[in-house]
């Protein structure tokens, strides 16, 4: 299970939906290094919108999923692969609550 832990923390501001952090801005954000954002849009752990990576943009949902695999990396030795693997099973939870909810089978 993730401990909450994995996730971003306050301070870090989520624009959800906008369109616009570039390469630059992102790993800026993450605190690493832009080679390693390159690595997790081969892996495909972000889809940023842009052929090239000087023209890649980046929504604040890439941010959070960059932020979670570096984190699930660091603090918990996954590989990349791993972590796309695991933000795979979160979004798919994610759904999975949605529809619960929908239905009126869970409460937030």
């Amino acid at each position: 299970m993730i401990d909450e832990k994995m996730l971003p923390d306050a301070s870090t501001t989520i624009l959800e939906e906008q369109v616009g952090l570039s390469l630059t801005e992102v790993s800026r954000a993450c605190a690493v290094h832009a080679e390693m954002i390159v690595e997790l849009v081969n892996e495909g752990v972000l889809v940023p919108d842009g052929r090239e990576p000087h023209r890649w943009r980046f929504t604040g949902v890439h941010l959070r999923r960059a932020s979670v695999a570096l984190r699930l990396q660091r603090d918990l030795g996954i590989n990349l692969a791993g972590a796309a693997l695991a933000l795979e099973l979160l979004d798919e939870v994610d759904a999975l609550r949605a529809q619960l909810r929908a239905m009126g089978a869970l409460r937030d």
